[in-house]
This record gives structure tokens, sequence and C-alpha cells, in this order.
């Protein structure tokens, strides 16, 4: 084995921050995902309207893209790990506080303080695969970590929901807050300090306004931060509606319908480490681009489905999803590249908060454009949502790859890149 092969592996350390990361992303995407299959027995039990259902589920993701704009001015200023301290530990406590809720208004409240910790959770733990992973390993870790959206649709939400048919709808927010504390307190016995960026005195001289203020007017980051929206739109189109598609046009029954999520999210695990280590060895944004041209195809032959037999609607979704993470793996690694090592939490705090309002602004599109007529009728001009999708892939291409230039001049130049030394040795592989 040569010695360059032997650096791309993960020494022990690595392979325990991963797992922090990945355990921390699982019990944050859990909470977000589960509270949708509870609708019905929280919208009888609470007296609750699908309005108020709505802005309980909508509560989260509005609090989480405010709170990470709001920490952005102060993300680089402490150590990162006790900075994801902080905000797990406000995580748990709305974990809690949903666990504990009586009615509509005090669930309310639980979600929104919910999000406005667990928002801010996904960029801080991007911030430390930046500062702990050169770049040439970054993908794998990408594709290990978002493994964890696998994980809660294999296990999490089919055992949150057992939970809650058994032990009543509290039961999986309390063990949401009892894994993460668990996860909590191993992270503070055993994560080292990451406060590598703290060497630099810049950041301790401006304030958090003006340091905000300087992540965004930065040219570079602003062209990530206009990928990033187009990217997450994209991505989030045709979700909103895509179970509703399959029951209603394909004609699955919802008792089939866990299946296609579970094949889904196995395939996934198997796929998104495979991924990530192809995007390392061949390229980060060509991996993106063949992707791309996956998911593109398969996005027309999916939103273009008539009554299907449930091994095709299986075997499509599996192809589709892996040409979205042979999207999403890459573009993530890419993005950890753009930020100065000084600006990285507030550049990830920013870029997790776009993440999260341009979901919202992908549903209100969807929403828009879909059209039922009956509560048990087809869904009309979805196809035209997998047209939209596929158009926003191909700009993002356009867009991607003046990051990817950027990032290459970056690694490139010794004035820029801390690790530049040890950077140089991947580098050429994405050439």
């Amino acid at each position: 084995m040569s010695q360059t092969a032997d650096k791309m592996k993960f020494t022990r350390y690595q392979m325990l921050i991963i797992a922090f990361l990945s355990f921390i992303q699982f019990t944050v995407i859990l909470d977000f995902m589960v509270i949708a299959p509870l609708g019905a027995m929280l919208m009888d039990i609470l007296h609750m309207s699908p309005t108020q259902f709505g802005w309980a589920v909508s509560g989260y993701a509005f609090s989480a893209g405010i709170s990470g704009l709001l920490a952005a001015g102060f993300a680089d200023r402490y150590d990162r790990k006790h900075f994801l301290l902080f905000f797990y530990t406000g995580f748990v406590i709305g974990s809690v506080l949903c666990g504990i809720a009586t009615d509509f208004q005090f669930l309310l409240v639980a979600r929104v303080v919910t999000g406005l910790f667990g928002g801010v959770i996904a960029s801080v733990s991007l911030a430390i695969v930046a500062d702990l992973f050169p770049y040439g390993q970054r993908s794998r870790v990408m594709g290990f970590v978002q493994m964890s959206f696998a994980a809660s649709q294999i296990a999490g939400i089919p055992v949150g929901i057992y939970l809650a048919n058994t032990l009543g709808w509290h039961a999986p927010f309390l063990l949401i807050a009892s894994i993460s504390t668990c996860v909590g307190i191993a992270i503070a016995r055993w994560m080292k300090p990451v406060d590598i960026h703290l060497a630099a005195a810049s950041v301790v001289r401006h304030s958090p306004f003006d340091h905000l203020r300087r992540t965004l007017s930065d040219l570079h980051y602003r062209k990530a931060f206009l990928t990033t929206g187009l990217l997450s739109i994209g991505g989030f189109l045709m979700m909103p509606f895509s179970s509703a598609f399959m029951v209603n046009n394909t004609a699955i029954s919802m008792a089939e319908l866990p299946l296609v999520f579970m094949c889904t999210g196995i395939a996934s695990i198997v796929v998104l480490p495979m991924v990530g280590k192809i995007s390392d060895a061949f390229g980060k944004f060509r991996i993106f681009m063949i992707g791309t041209l996956i998911a593109s195809v398969m996005v027309v032959v999916f939103t273009h489905l008539s009554v299907t037999p449930l091994w095709e609607i299986v075997a499509v979704n599996i192809i589709l999803f892996a040409g979205i993470m042979s999207r999403m793996v890459p573009a993530t690694a890419l993005m950890t590249a753009v930020p100065d090592v000084v600006d990285r939490g507030a550049f990830m705090s920013v870029n997790a908060s776009l993440q999260q309002i341009s979901g919202g602004v992908a549903s209100i599109v969807a929403g828009a454009i879909v059209v039922q007529h009956s509560s048990s009728g087809p869904l009309e001009h979805y196809d035209i949502l997998g047209y939209l999708c596929v158009g926003l892939m191909f700009l993002c291409i356009g867009l991607l790859y003046g990051i990817h230039k950027h990032v290459e001049h970056k690694l490139r130049d010794p004035a820029r890149a801390p690790a530049n030394a040890e950077w140089k040795e991947h580098v050429s592989l994405e050439s």
C-alpha cells in the first residue's frame, strides 16, 4: 500500500468523531422527521386542526433557519466542541419539552425551542469535519454522516411509531432525548478541543455582527450560498408530495409505502459510503456531474409513472436516491473547502439556514404547482415539478463548477490553505 493511500485511512480518533457526528445527526433528523407520522395521533389527542399541526411542523424549520443566522456571528469565537455541546444540550431540552407537552401551544413552543438549537448543530458538525479531516477524506466522512438519514428511515421512524402506539406519543421524543443525552456525555468525555480557528486574532477583534457581515460580503461565499439554495430547492421540490404521488398515481397501498422507504434506506446505507469513497478518489465535481445525470433521468421517469408494480417503484426509488446522494455528498464536501478556517463556523451556519429556508420555499412552490381535484384522486402537474427539478439540477452544475475551480485554486495557494502540504497529495485526484 502506498504512503498516500495509508494516509487516507481514518485514524481511531477520526473514526470516533465520525461516530459522534453520525449519532448526532441521527437524533436531530429523527426528531425532525418523526413528528409527521404522528400527525393523526397528535391532532386527535391534542385536538389540533390541520393548520395547527402544520404550524407545529414548520415551527421547527423556521426557528432553525433563524437561529443559524443569529449564531453565525458567534460560531468562530468559541471552541467548536463547546459550541456543539451548548446547542446539543438545548436540543435535548427541546426534545424533553416535546415529550411532556400537553396541548398545541406547549407543543408549538417546544418545537420552536428544539429548532432554535437543533438548526445550528448541522453547521457546527460540518465545521468540525472541515477542521479535523483533510479535503481528500471529506466525501467519505459525509457519506458516513449522511447515513444517519437512511438509518432514521429504516430503524428510527418505525421504532418511534411503535413506541407511540404502545406507550403514547410522548415516548419517541423522550427516547430521542435519552439517546442524545448519552451521546452528549460521550462527546464531553472523549472529544478533544476543536479550536484551531481561535489562533486567528481577527475573529476575536471583530464583533459578531461584523463577522457575519464580512462573511456575507465575500463574493465566493455568496456564490456558494446561491448554489446551496438552488441545490436545496431542487432537492426538496418533489419530497412533500412524493408519498401522495406513489399512493394516488402509482396505486401502491399505504401499507406498502413503508416498505418503499425501508428498501430505499437500506440501499442508501450501502450506496453512501461508496459514493464518498469514489468522490474522494476520482473527483468530487466529476461524481457530482454523474450523479446529476442519473438523478435527472430518474426524476423524469418517476414523475411520469402511472399504475406500477411495487418492485418497480422500489427499484426506481433506489436508483433515484443513489443519483441524489451522488450529488449531495460531493457537493457538501466541496462546500466545506470554500470558507477560510476563521470563517468556517459562520459560513456553515448561514449555509444551514439557507437549506432550511430553501426547503420551505420549495414546499410552497410545489404546493402552488401540484393539483388534486379530490382527496383520493391522482396528483396533476407532478411532472412539471420534475422538469423544474431537472432544470435546477443542470443549473447547479454550472454554479458548482465555479466553486470547484475556486477550491482547486485555493488548495494550491499556500497563503490560504493552512494544511496545504497535506492536502496537495489529494488535490491531483480532483483535477
